[in-house]
């Protein structure tokens, strides 16, 4: 990187022209839902609708937009758990230039194919971004390529900071913005601009907990799996950015659920950090308008799958209890029956006999209930007990 200086309004406002006819201007949405959960005015900023599915296609285009003739053809790299890569496939695509994408081995595969698709050459390297920089960075020295830093490049950081500029245009009251932090490059980026327009408001970064010291090293945020802040992205955060807080995967697996079942939007882990702060009550302080930045929804399917399962779950739409039967014709049918008579939809069955510690004359049966509400599991739990059913609810 030829500088450490942070961009200026002035860069941002130039990227703006450079990225106008790539990125789209994504729309707010203001939310009567969680408005009245949160008890406050909430608007959702929905970069989940940007091309390629996130924010990153802004820093993308920017930095491939300056690039001279002869360095594009030498290519570009980039390291990436997902979203960065597919936005640089794409810019590349755009622009002309060969792309090479390092991902770590277990990269969402939808976001994989996404680069793939763009015509980007993937490469699976390490068990982490970390390692997968690293790679990366080899790889420019051998090939004379550039290399396209996620969030450690200013001209990159300008890119995403024309959210800033849309949001100062879209929003005439706002108390508060909410931004995913992983790299540091999308919150950089929005508090540059946000703080040159609207000083006053207060700007709170998101991470999540999984990946802080003390975490379990995982999270279902993927989109901001990174470890900490880059060396340029911190000093400009210790600037613009009023306070940081943590959100867990229970939290944010809560917050997609709502997004999709409420919104009919689809956000990724990453992308639903700031809903996921804000449900918990950690939004700061005042009870003034709060915008959330969206910042992607390229959630890989089958971890969508399970978070919807888990979530309703959790929020009392499903019911899973065990119970034991006679092992005789017609028993399962007859507890159905009675299920059914009470309008309680049965969604799975599941016998089990091997390796139970279970009277020979009997079987173990696992049920899976479509049910309202929490006080409607306990009923239903009542109603079983009640037709002489032993049962244990499966968590």
């Amino acid at each position: 990187m030829a500088t450490r200086t942070a961009p200026t309004l002035a860069d941002i406002e130039e990227a703006r022209g450079r990225v106008a006819g790539h990125a789209r201007v994504t729309p707010i949405y203001g939310s009567e839902t969680f408005s009245r959960l949160c008890g406050r005015e909430v608007h959702l900023k929905a970069e989940n609708l940007q091309r390629t599915g996130s924010f990153k296609v802004r820093g993308a285009t920017n930095k491939l937009s300056v690039l001279s003739d002869s360095e594009r053809a030498h290519g570009v790299v980039a390291a990436s758990a997902g979203n960065h890569g597919q936005a640089v496939a794409w810019a590349a695509r755009e622009f002309g230039a060969p792309a090479t994408i390092f991902v770590p081995e277990d990269a969402p595969m939808t976001k994989v194919d996404a680069a793939r698709h763009y015509g980007a050459q993937v490469r699976f390297v390490g068990a982490n971004i970390e390692e997968s920089l690293s790679a990366a960075r080899e790889y420019v020295d051998e090939s004379g390529a550039t290399f396209v830093h996620p969030f450690e490049d200013e001209v990159v950081v300008a890119g995403q900071g024309t959210i800033g500029l849309e949001l100062a245009d879209q929003l005439d009251d706002v108390e508060t913005v909410l931004v995913p932090i992983g790299g540091g490059g999308l919150c950089t980026g929005i508090g540059l601009a946000l703080k040159a327009l609207r000083p006053e408001v207060r700007l709170i970064g998101v991470q999540a907990a999984g990946t802080l010291p003390g975490g379990p090293g995982y999270t279902i945020a993927d989109g901001i799996s990174v470890k900490h802040p880059g060396e340029l992205t911190m000093s400009i955060l210790e600037q613009v950015c009023d306070e940081l807080v943590p959100v867990t995967d229970e939290e944010i697996s809560e917050a997609i659920v709502l997004l999709l079942e409420r919104v009919k939007l689809v956000v990724e882990g990453a992308g639903a950090v700031g809903v996921a702060a804000l449900l918990c009550g950690r939004a700061g302080a005042g009870n003034g308008p709060v915008a959330v930045v969206l910042s992607g929804g390229n959630i890989d399917p089958t971890l969508l799958i399970t978070v919807m399962r888990h979530g309703l779950t959790q929020a009392g739409r499903y019911l899973v209890v065990r119970t034991r039967l006679p092992d005789r014709p017609g028993e399962l049918a007859k507890l159905l029956a009675l299920l059914g008579a009470e309008r309680v939809n049965v969604l799975s069955v599941e016998h089990h006999r091997e390796g139970m510690d279970i009277p020979i004359s009997a079987t173990e049966v696992e049920l899976t209930l479509i049910t309202r509400d929490s006080p409607h599991c306990d009923e239903v739990e009542r109603m079983l007990e009640g037709w002489g059913y032993k049962v244990e609810r499966v968590s």
